[in-house]
């Protein structure tokens, strides 16, 4: 049997990564949380097994995972597990990463240097640098998370992370691929707990899509309906300037509406437009054989975002925009001219803007920069200058 070690437990790991490896068959998984042990008590008292509610479908449930280890509770055991590993999965979201606004990895932030003086491991980070300097055997680390070419990123990341602590790592051995994920997974609400009695139960569409470039280092899950391919690239700007970036443009221009929820949003006339003219902006942004695919793709993604049964919260696709607004926006922009992409953009600085007179703190990595900058006499061009976007001024009114 083979073995997956998942960094970061969130319920779209345990929606995606499980549900494809649980259809697999012959494979199990270790979580790792690196934070908290609340999704860890959960699943143990239940024997790590758990609902899966997929919307129109029913039931499903998972029963693959072993158990869940928590980071902080003993990095020893985390790092014994990895040595286990065939395959080192994470869906730890942008800020698990630890970027600095030039995209690499920030050598100052105070994790990465609390890991950098021994202290740790604590980030993902960390613990991939130190196991792979003790690593002898191939291995593969696959990212599940929201970024333009995950893989790459993340091995940089590790790269640049095992240079300054001079560690050194066999690179031969392991694979970083590219990957493109996509299932709507919502928070989980008290309602559907007691629905199906189950304290853990994860919801999620029926709706799913996994494209991973063929980069793999030793055994693989034989994972239905996956796609391998040569390039993501394609794939990912798709998705990400597209759902990604419509989901963020109906969260910002929503809450600011005083919609809760993305059915909500999308309900809405002027958004409903605002949507599709963004998803056609951008989609006119992509290869030329992904543009063939732009009218039906649009027409799905306003169909799963109708849903009122995922009762996917806007709140929760607001959270972290300064990690998320380079990819979702501003690509786009830089790549043609893109009205509504740019109305997406003002409404996220409003926003902020908005949080910030309203004593509001925002859920977001640079939170206190970005009230500093929300309260000087140009504080969208001081936000944008924060993540590195003061080149797209010129699309928004200060």
């Amino acid at each position: 049997m083979g073995r997956i070690v998942h960094f970061g437990f969130g319920n779209f790991a345990r929606a995606h990564l499980l549900d494809y490896t649980a259809d697999a068959g012959g494979w199990d998984v270790v979580g790792v949380s690196l934070r908290s042990n609340e999704i860890r008590d959960g699943l143990k008292a239940q024997g790590f097994a758990y609902g899966l509610a997929v919307q129109g479908v029913g039931l499903k449930r998972i029963d693959i995972l072993r158990e869940v280890l928590v980071a902080p509770e003993d990095p020893s055991a985390v790092l014994a597990a990895m040595t286990g590993a065939d395959i080192i999965s994470a869906s730890v979201t942008e800020k698990g990463y630890h970027l600095g606004a030039d995209g690499l990895l920030d050598l100052s932030d105070p994790s990465i240097q609390a890991d950098l003086s021994g202290t740790g491991p604590s980030t993902l980070i960390g613990f991939l640098a130190n196991h792979l300097s003790t690593r002898h055997t191939p291995l593969t680390v696959m990212s599940c998370d929201n970024r333009v070419e995950n893989g790459s990123v993340l091995k940089a990341a590790v790269q640049r992370f095992a240079e300054s602590a001079q560690i050194a790592i066999n690179w031969a051995l392991v694979s970083f691929p590219n990957a493109m994920v996509d299932r709507i997974t919502p928070a989980t609400t008290d309602e559907l707990r007691a629905k199906h009695s189950d304290p853990m139960v994860v919801p999620t569409e029926a709706f799913r899509e996994w494209v991973i470039e063929d980069n793999f280092k030793g055994p693989r899950p034989n994972w239905p309906d996956v796609q391998f391919v040569s390039d993501v690239a394609p794939h990912e700007l798709r998705k990400l300037r597209m759902l990604n970036g419509a989901h963020s443009a109906l969260a910002y221009t929503g809450l600011l509406r005083g919609h809760k929820f993305v059915h909500q949003a999308i309900a809405d006339p002027d958004l409903r437009k605002l949507a599709a003219q963004l998803m056609s902006e951008a989609g006119s942004t992509l290869p030329k054989n992904e543009r063939v695919l732009v009218p039906a793709y649009s027409q799905a993604l306003v169909e799963r975002f109708e849903n009122p049964e995922l009762a996917h919260r806007l709140d929760q696709i607001a959270m972290d925009g300064s990690q998320k607004v380079p990819y979702r926006f501003a690509q786009t922009l830089r790549a043609g001219p893109a009205p509504s992409v740019a109305t997406a953009l003002d409404a996220w600085l409003e926003f902020c803007i908005s949080e910030t007179q309203t004593g509001h703190r925002l859920n977001d990595p640079l939170a206190d920069d970005i009230a500093q900058a929300a309260r000087t006499s140009s504080p969208k061009t001081a936000i944008l200058a924060l993540i590195n976007c003061a080149d797209l001024v010129p699309f928004i009114s200060e």
